[in-house]
């Protein structure tokens, strides 16, 4: 079983620019109504579908309100992109800084509304 989260959005070319900008996503496949990203290992997908399509059933027509929602990323080196999205500009929702339970990490916001934790998972420290 596979599977990647979808977002019904009209900021298709704003959220393609975002992530493979900032967090190096590639591009599966798009058309005119839809975006499939997949991270630079290719282990997760990611979709963003354009609300009230006439292609799609009803059911999918209804966008994302920009709140209620968000992503983790993992990755090896926080810190590393913690200094290069600061060095870009990105507004940091998050400072980086570790949490008791073992998450060094700091978060940001995609251009939907979505928030983005961005953690390095550690053993959580000794009470």
């Amino acid at each position: 079983m596979k599977l990647n989260a979808g977002i019904l959005t009209e900021k298709l070319k704003e959220t393609k620019a975002f992530y493979t900008k900032y967090l190096d996503f590639g591009v599966t496949f798009e058309n005119e109504f839809y975006l499939l990203l997949h991270t630079p290992n290719r282990q997760a997908e990611l979709s963003f579908l354009l609300p009230n399509h006439p292609t799609q059933a009803e059911f999918f027509h209804a966008p994302f309100q920009g709140q209620g929602m968000y992503l983790t990323i993992e990755v090896e080196d926080v810190d590393t992109l913690y200094d290069r999205m600061k060095t870009m500009g990105i507004d940091i929702k998050v400072d980086l800084r570790d949490e008791p339970w073992g998450d060094r990490h700091f978060a940001i916001q995609d251009p939907n509304g979505i928030g983005i934790d961005i953690v390095r998972y550690t053993a959580p420290e000794e009470a």
